[in-house]
């Protein structure tokens, strides 16, 4: 795929959707960190619904630890992996309090260093809590940008590399959005919704759907 031709793709992403953002509800980074940590196998919908009931009453490492380990599972046990999760979120609470004075780190070795954030999740929150540059590549982001050939990998790093490298810098904050969005929505796993898709003649994927689903 050529420079131009992902230009315009991302021209058309953004005509589609010119601020996206996440479908995680928060309203500051540490709230955005436990919806991340929460959404791994999970959907942003039963994470909201989670964190609408735990936010309201602890939102703060601080106010979660007070909680305990028993009582933020409470709030979290519709959400699969409950329990491993509501072990990290505690230990990252007290290693937030002990180690960064209660905030958020701004740095991807700090938050990668804290219990249940992988590479993933420092992406994602360095992009929309930090406004950096990250792309972080999930299920939907891998699939798009393989199809497309807009940053072809075998593994999620390979991928992320490959569109960090070749996405126009103007497009580079907001391409993560884009994509998984775009592959949530319409270049979905099974059956991509080829037809009304706003790039569809500037995709290289060989097995386009030619009907509406």
């Amino acid at each position: 795929m050529n420079k131009e031709k992902r230009t315009e793709i991302y021209r058309r992403l953004r005509a589609e959707n010119p601020k996206p953002d996440t479908e995680l509800n928060y309203v500051n980074p540490f709230e955005l960190l436990i919806a991340v940590i929460l959404s791994a196998q999970a959907t942003d919908i039963g994470v909201n619904k989670a964190t609408a009931r735990l936010f309201p009453v602890a939102n703060t490492p601080a106010t979660i630890l007070d909680l305990g380990l028993e009582r933020l599972k409470s709030y979290i046990k519709t959400i699969g992996l409950f329990n491993a999760k509501a072990e990290n979120i505690i230990k990252t609470c007290r290693m937030l309090l002990e180690e960064h004075s209660g905030e958020v780190p701004r740095t991807r070795e700090a938050l990668e260093a804290l219990p249940g954030v992988g590479r993933k999740t420092a992406n994602v929150v360095l992009n929309t809590a930090f406004d950096e540059p990250t792309i972080a590549v999930d299920t939907h982001i891998f699939r798009v940008a393989n199809r497309t050939q807009l940053g072809k990998g075998k593994t999620p790093l390979e991928v992320e590399k490959r569109l960090t490298k070749l996405t126009p810098e103007e497009f580079r904050q907001d391409a993560h959005h884009w994509l998984i969005l775009h592959g949530r929505y319409v270049c979905k796993a099974r059956k991509p919704e080829c037809p009304r898709c706003p790039i569809a003649d500037l995709c290289e994927y060989k097995k386009k759907t030619l009907t509406d689903c």
